[in-house]
């Protein structure tokens, strides 16, 4: 929804940014009768940082205790599976294992579970080998022992960003897509942002851009607390036929520096392996080094063996907006009117409600409530199924055709997706919202069909003799 720029309107609160972070503080506000705009200088929303996770539900068993991150945590997890259901989110309560293969590893579990349950995770407990393998009978017999975190969930990273807007459109919020903020100055009682495609009035700036965080402060002429140091995450999607193999998320043993690779189910049916933890300077390209996808097939193998008998059906990489700092940088200064919510690490899909209710709170410290929220709508606005355990839409007649064979994406799928409150605003983003060509062919045999049906629908439009990477 790119829509024009009143510059006499000044708004309560201007988001800026489009990640998970910057959807769940849009919702957050709007429940509340703030007006809200969101910034965005794509062309689609999750399209920085957001758009490449591992996307599970995580407890907050490991985080640091009593840190800003394990609240947001906590806060977000207990409110996503207190509102999913209402806004149509799907949840694969798949539990998870966390894997000790040495014994330096090993030795580190009771102090892991002694955190899980300091951390008010109380369910933790360790497993015996015999015990892990009973439960994941096909990793490798070198495994010495685990610790299971029935908490950990499986969820879409991408849909559940996007049912937050929605619903913060539902309660009057404006989104701005492909505007980008090119300075900022506050006058000592609102802001006037200067954009690409006009001025944007609100009384209080919140960012939430993510990879761009410390640039947009420097844009503010506020002066930033943190640099953005770039980490790329690599991922390998192995077929369908792999998910057979495993139900529980393995989790390694974590450093200081990383949580380390995950070996996952999706919920859309694959299964996953990845991140890797990649310093770069570059925070625009995330690209995908052979060697490197090598090596996590080998992790793969090495910790499920059956592995090597499967296809490897794609590839990607994300930038994580990491800081010099291991904590969340959310600070509030009140003298400008100003919350920044910048570097959110790999937890920022679990945190981002939580993050959002922390916001809210350093808000409404100098700004009443303006409405309770028990008065908010929910939007009516179905989002699409793309769970491979619930029904998706090819089961329900009129879906017109199949367009995407791979993934089994319809005809109605893709307009449904090209239309409504948050149309999809370039091939990426009708991606996220059907997974159109991100099966076995990437596209090979539906990108043509999908140029055909989004004629005119982006700025870039899709090439029909080609294939979108």
């Amino acid at each position: 929804m790119n829509s024009h720029l009143h510059s006499a309107d000044r708004q309560d609160v201007a988001v800026i940014g489009a990640g998970v972070v910057g959807c769940a503080i849009a919702r957050r506000f709007a429940l509340t009768g703030a007006r809200v705009i969101v910034i965005e200088k794509a062309a689609d929303i999750l399209a920085g940082a957001s758009k490449g996770n591992s996307a599970i539900l995580h407890t907050g068993f490991d985080a640091p205790s009593g840190s800003l991150e394990w609240q947001c945590m906590q806060a977000g997890y207990a409110e996503f599976l207190d509102i999913r259901e209402r806004l149509g989110l799907p949840l694969l309560r798949s539990t998870a294992i966390l894997a000790a293969w040495t014994e330096d590893e090993m030795s580190k579990l009771d102090q892991i579970a002694a955190k899980a349950w300091k951390n008010g995770v109380t369910d933790v407990r360790p497993l015996s080998p015999a015990e892990v393998l009973a439960r994941e009978p096909h990793l490798s017999r070198t495994l010495l022992g685990g610790l299971l975190v029935p908490g950990e969930f499986l969820i879409d990273p991408w849909s559940t960003p996007l049912a937050y807007l929605h619903q913060a459109i539902a309660n009057g919020a404006t989104v701005l897509r492909e505007t980008e903020v090119l300075s900022g100055r506050f006058d000592g009682q609102a802001w006037t942002l200067e954009t690409n495609r006009g001025a944007v009035l609100a009384e209080t700036v919140i960012n939430a851009a993510g990879l761009w965080g410390d640039v947009v402060d420097d844009r503010l002429q506020v002066g930033r607390t943190f640099d953005i140091r770039p980490r790329k995450g690599q991922f390998v999607v192995f077929d369908k036929a792999a998910a057979r193999l495993l139900s529980a998320i393995i989790l390694p043993v974590p450093t200081e520096r990383t949580k380390g690779i995950v070996l996952t189910p999706t919920i859309f049916g694959n299964l996953l392996v990845g991140p890797t933890a990649e310093e770069q300077a570059d925070r625009i390209h995330a690209t995908v080094e052979q060697a490197t996808l090598e090596q996590l097939i080998a992790k793969a193998q090495a910790i499920l063996p059956a592995l090597a008998d499967m296809p490897v059906t794609a590839t990607y990489a994300g930038l994580r907006p990491a800081t010099a700092h291991s904590e969340y940088q959310i600070r509030h200064d009140a003298a400008h009117n100003l919350i920044v919510a910048g570097g959110i690490r790999s937890t920022g899909l679990t945190g981002a409600l939580g993050i959002a209710q922390h916001v809210a709170k350093l808000y409404n410290e100098r700004h009443p409530h303006k409405r309770p929220e028990s008065n908010a709508i929910w939007p009516t606005v179905a989002l699409p199924v793309l769970a491979e355990h619930e029904a998706r839409d090819w089961t329900r007649p009129g879906y017109g055709e199949i367009v995407c064979h791979c993934e089994l994406v319809t005809k109605r799928e893709i307009e449904a997706a090209l239309t409504g409150p948050l149309p999809a605003g370039d091939s990426s983003g009708l991606k996220r919202r059907t997974r159109a060509g991100m099966g076995r062919c990437q596209g090979f045999y539906c990108h043509a069909r999908i140029a055909s049906l989004t004629q005119g629908r982006f700025t870039t439009p899709l090439a029909i003799g080609s294939v979108d990477a």
